[in-house]
């Protein structure tokens, strides 16, 4: 709706479920997932603002006002309660969601999310933001994933074409500079993290590179955790049955 910041929408009805992606990434990060979730309701995939179709947006790189411009944009659809799920940056951004307009959000399912510890791998995602070559983007990606996977050819190809739109990798340099260039990352304290009332669910893979698991430890207790052992960061790609079945059960949680 709102002209600069773009959601792909998929499904119709309600309840609306929105799908937040990790920094340098855009709403191609759940091709194979929101198509699954359409089937159970209206299911809006953003490019987060910075990125993709929202490269323009005022909000680029500051997690407190990307969840206030979603927000709005909702406002601006009428949707007036959503499910929100958010991978690494979109995670906080979820979180931030939650926490600014509690009444709104119905239930939050956190993917490795940003914010949840003072670490982020400051080098890696520089790489992951900035290759000269697709070759290179590749090697970052495989590396931001499980020592040994390898991700396939469209997955590469689709954030290539992203790194191709004119900006963006200047963006994605900035943005880069304001949220890891020392390689430590602000964070959403445990207690603050408590006073969320609605379901959240963490999945977190205990072979994150990025994000390390250990940022998993001292959940408030409402909280789930669900642990991905061997897995990396790159969840909505490595884990995609396991982060689709994770969103669904915590919707199912928060219809009860």
């Amino acid at each position: 709706m709102t002209q600069d910041l773009h959601a792909r929408t998929k499904g119709s009805g309600t309840p609306a479920t929105v799908l937040l992606h990790g920094f340098g990434g855009g709403c191609d990060d759940w091709y194979d997932i929101q198509p699954d979730l359409a089937r159970d309701g209206l299911v809006l995939a953003y490019d987060l603002p910075g990125h993709g179709r929202s490269l323009a947006h005022p909000a680029a790189g500051n997690a407190s006002a990307m969840a206030k411009a979603i927000l709005a944009d909702l406002a601006e659809r009428g949707i007036d309660r959503a499910h929100v799920a958010g991978f690494s940056m979109g995670g906080a951004v979820a979180c931030l969601m939650g926490l600014r307009a509690p009444e709104r959000v119905a239930s939050l399912t956190l993917l490795a999310p940003g914010g949840f510890g003072p670490y982020i791998n400051g080098p890696l995602l520089h790489r992951f933001a900035t290759p000269a070559t697709a070759d290179e983007l590749r090697a970052a990606m495989n590396d931001m994933a499980a020592p040994g996977y390898a991700f396939e050819t469209k997955y590469v190809a689709a954030l290539a074409a992203l790194r191709g739109i004119p900006g963006q990798p200047a963006m994605l340099e900035k943005i880069w500079g304001m949220i890891a260039r020392d390689s430590r990352q602000g964070e959403i304290p445990r207690d603050t993290l408590a006073t969320l009332a609605m379901p959240v669910t963490v999945v977190w893979g205990t072979a994150d590179p990025m994000l390390p698991y250990s940022q998993s430890e001292n959940l408030p207790a409402a909280f789930e955790l669900v642990t991905l052992p061997g897995v990396g960061h790159m969840l909505p790609v490595e884990a995609r049955k396991a982060v689709t079945a994770a969103i669904r059960r915590t919707v199912r949680r928060a219809a009860r």
